[in-house]
This record gives structure tokens, sequence and C-alpha cells, in this order.
């Protein structure tokens, strides 16, 4: 059965006519997962290990001189000046965040947000994004979604499902459903459930 990662369905989702066809194509014939290849693994992997070790604010920083790519060096200052404007003064607390399969259609998608975080007492599941460009009101609203049906019964009562527009400092924990979204998650995934045997 095909697994896709929550970022290349949301990549998927986002596209369309020809580029979305393509995108199908580039994900099935990619080779499989190098975590060496994975350019903000180092600097996700991080931000976890602060979180759950329980370690200051300013730790984050510590991470800096490690780095040897000359493009992590001109980048991951960005993500960690948005990270801790986002952090604020907050009282941020870890808790294991659940991962699971959302499987349709003969297609697996990957649900696994990187942060479970008790923000000033009240819990929230978290998706980090990293990437420069913009984060789209469509992108969230499937984020949280698949997060919302696949983890909601893993979490502490009450968890909030949010997305940390890293860069940005902007996050994000709609309260508000959107109607029609499972079936258009299904329709998706019914394309590319057709599609990827025959390309």
């Amino acid at each position: 059965m095909p697994r896709l990662s929550l970022t290349d369905f949301v990549d998927i989702v986002s596209a369309s006519g020809t580029p979305k066809m393509r995108k199908v194509a580039e994900i099935k014939k990619r080779q499989d997962y190098e975590p060496a290849f994975d350019f903000y693994k180092m600097i996700r992997d991080w931000i976890i290990d602060v979180h759950r070790d329980n370690h200051p604010k300013s730790t984050i920083q510590n991470i800096l001189p490690r780095l040897q790519d000359a493009k992590k060096k001109s980048v991951y200052p960005i993500i960690i000046k948005g990270y801790n404007k986002w952090w604020g003064r907050k009282f941020l607390n870890w808790f294991d965040p659940p991962s699971e399969l959302f499987s349709q259609h003969g297609i697996d998608i990957s649900v696994n947000p990187e942060l479970g975080l008790y923000i000033d007492g009240s819990p929230h599941l978290i998706k980090l994004y990293f990437k420069a460009e913009k984060l789209t009101k469509n992108r969230i609203d499937i984020i949280i979604h698949l997060m919302d049906i696949t983890l909601v019964g893993e979490c502490p009562v009450g968890t909030a499902m949010s997305v940390l527009d890293v860069r940005q400092a902007k996050f994000i924990s709609p309260t508000v459903s959107i109607p029609n979204l499972a079936a258009s998650v299904s329709a998706e995934l019914a394309y590319i459930s057709t599609l990827w045997d025959q390309i």
C-alpha cells in the first residue's frame, strides 16, 4: 500500500491539473527516505529535544555552532528567530505526541505532529511548518482535519490541533470545522489511488 507523508499529501492537494499529476509521479518514483537529505531534520529534532528534556528557550540557539552546511547556516537562524518569537513568555510543558496512519482508497498517510505541548496549561498537538513558501488556508485545513480525525482520541482531553508556521511565528489553532472536508480528502485519495498504478 503506498504511503505518503502528511506533507506529501498536502502538497498534492494544493496542486491542480498537470502539476498535481507530476507531484504524484515524483513521490512514487523518488528514493526511500534518507535522513541525511532531510534539510529540516536537524532543527526539527533539536526543537523536540529541547521541549522533551525541558530545557530553557535559550537552548534553541545551541544548535548553530554545530552547523556545517552553508545553506543551513543561512536558513536555521531565521527558523530559530521565528520559533523563539512564538515561544515568547509562554509556559510550555511536553507530552508525547501520538502518530498514526490514516488509510483510505488503498493509500496510507502518516499523521505525525512533532510536538505535544501544554501551552500555559492548555494541551496542543502541533505540526511544525518550516518552509519559506506561504502556508495557505487550504493546507492548514487539511493538516488540522487529518490530525483531528486520526489522533484526537490519543491526546489529553481538550487537546487543540494546531499548526505553527515557524518562520512567521504564526500559530494556527482553528476551532470551527470545515464542511465537506472529509469528502474532499476522500476524493483526493481516490484520485491518487487511481493515478498511482498508471504512472
